[in-house]
């Protein structure tokens, strides 16, 4: 009998030692390396980057699919999802110190039929560790790494914060991560306004994302939150009559998962994102590594006016249907005879596309592929309707010719003065056409929008006033170059300066750069900071030189911001995700003087002209503007079609077009000078409109203090002919071209990421009988914890 119980006792302290040895190999990193407790104490787990407009508003998200996070405090939590999953998931949450024993003894004796036995805190740390081995042997060593950090986790963090931690971490269904993400996605609402059933439908998913998919498997998902409301009842967190009630009403969601084509101003949000990336270059972490947009939670805060974004989108969409419907109407769209000298245009898209290079991954030849595009298929194509989209039935390579044959746009505003960038649309639909039209690289001829840069020039370095008389003539700048091409638009006789612009007259231009020269004039935008560089030749003056909307706003900023040159701009900080701000910018990083506060406020005042009298003939007047400037541009092809115009408040500029320069409107004038001029009035209407904005009719230019010879609007009129003819062609007649009302509203294209928030934060404490305050789910009196020996090895709590 001894003998035995001596085998008895050295199996079990060799058992035992092994058993502790194994503990201490695995916290010391033999089975692969442990957080420190600096890490446990700050988590990296993923975390997506947010972008708020400038009034907070939430636009949108940087992420990678397991990085979509929006980590959320505990005082922002729901009380039923933390009393939710502390009765479903670790009932004795309070009472252990991360390792339940009880539990994992049950399910070691029932073989896990009565439940698994791993606490919450154990859970959070294999969530940490990324763990979760197919293999028995690899599991077992996984599981003491669990225990080993869960009882980290408990010395180094309160209850609530493992909770919160723990609900910030894991996912849900439809690879969602996090309870806030949770919330927005499946019910559009912060977590912290959850009710019952809607917190127990996302503490079921957290057992089995796919299995208790309520979209997917909408019975098993039912039957989850059910069980979930059963053991808060038996954990007296509702009622009898409550759980009665609430286990028979259905599921009601409210989903709408985000991705990259939600939230507001999608083509701006693209193009931020590699804005902040090349930002986050010039500082690194404490640690020495670089910044991670999709990874480090950074709240990145913009320029942008929600209320100015929409009402953006929502000029473009009134507008361009018109245009859209003037342009298919030609023959040689509906002939498609536009087609059969480029060919090679589609033949190029299509070999590009998704279609062909998924077929050719799976093995198919070029010519199986080919023959596929032209076999009818049903699908989704892009249309001007409140979806943006119809089904159809047509061939891959003609849905390829009717996405080409789209009239495109590209519409910018910013405030002259600072810079910064209110509302930015770079095309019709983000969700079908992501390129960008807006951005610095996006650069098409400017047309006649060139001419206010030219005649500023000329104005402060010549000496030239809106007086001066020009002629209308056709030049010769040497070796047969004739400016413009033609002789038939000029009228043989001089006018003023003023005239000259209001009318945009080709001749007087060109007579203007003969007096300003060429390589003169180029050099002058460069002194205005557009970075492109534009060669010196004399058709420049009519505006033969391709720049971006970007680089035309830059320009147009020193008529309403007193002759200072101010690159537009549109990050106002950058914070990381404690709020420690690594960036800020408070105003324009390039801004200069290009020019007098003089020259600048005579040009805004002569450029009055256009939008009284000119091209753009009662836009000041239908707006109602005290003081405005403007100028249509179109180019020769009628290919672009332009208007840049300004208030002393706002800059805004449009261009219209199609992304291949060889489909024009051709008949009746094409395009013409009202083609991007009605997008800017809808917009000016509706923000003059919106009292909200702070945008005055009656606000005017600021006259400089030194101004010799005074500049008003009466003296400026009288220096236009009322009789001229535009050089530049209007297009077809203007009541075409007007702002047409659609029966089917279209909106804008941005949306709301998630309703507001309440500002009352009040519902996850609650008082006990003695007036404390308690954490949610907490037993009456939490029981007092004894130290044992993996408390002692692995540390007291801080």
């Amino acid at each position: 009998m001894k003998k035995t119980v001596r085998i008895f006792w050295r199996l079990f302290f060799v058992g035992l030692g092994c058993f502790v040895l194994l503990i201490l190999m695995a916290n010391f990193g033999v089975f692969g390396k442990m957080p420190s407790l600096t890490e446990l104490e700050n988590p990296s787990m993923l975390q997506s980057s947010e972008v708020y407009a400038e009034d907070g508003t939430l636009m949108g998200k940087y992420y990678r699919e397991n990085g979509n996070r929006s980590v959320v405090k505990y005082n922002d939590i729901s009380r039923y999802v933390i009393e939710g999953l502390i009765a479903t998931e670790d009932k004795r949450f309070y009472a252990h110190p991360g390792i339940d024993l009880k539990g994992t003894m049950r399910a070691l004796f029932t073989l896990g039929s009565q439940g698994g036995g791993s606490t919450i805190t154990q859970q959070l740390a294999k969530a940490l560790l990324d763990q979760g081995s197919k293999n028995k042997a690899f599991r077992v060593i996984e599981k003491l790494k669990e225990w080993i950090i869960a009882v980290k986790l408990e010395r180094n963090f309160t209850k609530e914060e493992i909770i919160t931690l723990y609900l910030n971490t894991v996912p849900y269904s439809d690879n969602v991560f996090g309870i806030r993400n949770a919330s927005r996605t499946f019910f559009q609402k912060e977590p912290d306004r959850l009710n019952v059933e809607e917190s127990a439908l996302l503490v079921g998913m957290i057992n089995g994302p796919g299995l208790y998919n309520p979209r997917r498997n909408p019975k098993a998902a039912l039957d989850r939150r059910n069980v979930v409301l059963s053991r808060m009842e038996e954990n007296n967190k509702i009622s009898s009559a409550e759980y009665a009630k609430l286990k028979v009403q259905p599921i009601q969601l409210n989903y709408r998962k985000m991705d990259e084509n939600n939230g507001y101003a999608p083509y701006f949000r693209e193009i931020l994102r590699d804005e902040v990336k090349d930002v986050l270059k010039g500082f690194k972490k404490s640690n020495g590594d670089s910044w991670d947009i999709y990874k480090d939670g950074l709240k990145i805060y913009t320029t942008i006016n929600p209320r100015m974004q929409e009402y953006a989108e929502e000029a473009v969409a009134a507008h361009v249907p018109t245009l859209q419907k003037a342009l298919l109407a030609q023959y040689m769209l509906k002939s498609g005879s536009v087609w059969k000298t480029h060919e090679n245009v589609l033949e190029a898209a299509m070999k590009q596309s998704d279609r062909w290079k998924n077929m050719e991954e799976d093995g198919l030849s070029d010519k199986e592929i080919k023959a596929s595009f032209y076999v009818k298929t049903p699908m989704k194509v892009f249309a001007w309707n409140a979806k943006r989209e119809k089904d159809t039935v047509m061939t891959p390579f003609d849905s390829i010719r009717y996405t080409h044959e789209m009239v495109q746009t590209a519409f910018m505003v910013t405030d002259p003065i600072t810079g910064q960038v209110k509302a930015w649309v770079g095309g019709i639909s983000f969700k079908t056409f992501k390129y960008d039209h807006v951005n610095l690289k996006t650069k098409r001829q400017v047309g006649s929008t060139i001419k206010p840069l030219l005649y500023t020039q000329a104005m402060e370095e010549r000496g030239f006033t809106p007086e001066t008389e020009v002629e209308d003539v056709q030049q010769n700048f040497g070796n047969n170059q004739l400016v413009p091409a033609t002789s038939r638009t000029c009228s043989g006789r001089t006018m003023t300066m003023a005239n000259a612009l209001a009318f945009s007259k080709n001749c007087a231009s060109a007579y203007i750069m003969k007096q300003v020269g060429p390589q003169q004039f180029a050099d002058f935008l460069t002194r205005l900071n557009i970075p492109t560089k534009v060669e010196p030749f004399p058709s420049i003056a009519l505006g033969a030189c391709d720049l971006s909307l970007f680089e035309m706003c830059w320009g147009y900023s020193i008529f309403a911001g007193r002759g200072f040159s101010t690159k537009p701009f549109f990050i106002n900080r950058i914070e990381d995700r404690n709020g420690n701000v690594i960036a800020r910018f408070d105003y324009s990083p390039n801004r200069k003087e290009a020019v007098s506060e003089a020259t600048a406020y005579t040009m805004a005042r002569m450029m009055q002209g256009p939008v009284d009298k000119g091209t753009a003939a009662g836009l000041r007047n239908r707006l109602g503007a005290a003081e405005m400037g403007g100028k249509t541009g179109t180019t020769n092809d009628n290919a672009d079609a332009w208007f840049m115009g300004y208030t002393p408040q706002l800059l805004g500029g449009v261009w219209v077009g199609c992304d291949d320069r060889f489909i024009r409107n051709d008949g009746a004038g094409g395009f013409g000078g009202a083609a991007a001029r009605p997008i800017w009035e809808l917009f000016f209407q509706k923000v003059y409109a919106d009292k909200t904005l702070g945008i005055d009719r009656d606000a005017r230019f600021a006259k400089p203090a030194d101004l010799k010879t005074e500049v008003n609007s009466a003296d400026l009129m009288n220096l236009i002919d009322n009789q001229a003819t535009p050089d530049e062609d209007p297009g077809v007649k203007e009541q075409d071209y007007e702002i047409i009302q659609h029966n089917d509203y279209i909106g804008p294209e941005s949306t709301p990421v998630i309703e507001e928030k309440p500002v009352k934060k009040d519902t996850i404490r609650k008082v006990n009988n003695d007036g404390d305050l308690k954490p949610i789910g907490a037993p009456a009196e939490e029981p007092k914890k004894k130290k044992g020996l993996l408390k002692r090895l692995f540390g007291n709590k801080q």
